[in-house]
């Protein structure tokens, strides 16, 4: 299960993630600008569920406990950008 919850908006929100899986959870903090946020998601989604599909293709990808707590996911996985689109049409 994935959560994302905002936390705190001064600037660039900040979102809460937390994923559970079996019997344990993570916790991760991601700031994400307006003007990013608008460019990834063209206006047709939510932060919070570019976020739930981000971390989905993430879990695809490493264990919720290799999920760095900060990081620019595009700059680990070049794919990233290009198989959003299908992760959201399965949200």
């Amino acid at each position: 299960m994935i959560q994302v919850r905002r936390t705190i908006e001064d600037g660039s929100p900040i979102f809460e993630v937390v994923v559970r899986e079996g019997r344990g959870e993570t916790r991760h903090h991601v700031t994400m600008s307006r003007e990013m946020s608008e460019r990834l998601t063209a206006g047709k989604h939510t932060p919070e569920r570019y976020l739930e599909a981000a971390f989905r293709f993430l879990l695809d990808r490493e264990p919720k406990e290799s999920i760095l707590r900060r990081f620019a996911i595009s700059r680990y996985f070049p794919e990233f950008e290009r198989e959003m689109p299908r992760y959201l049409s399965h949200l």
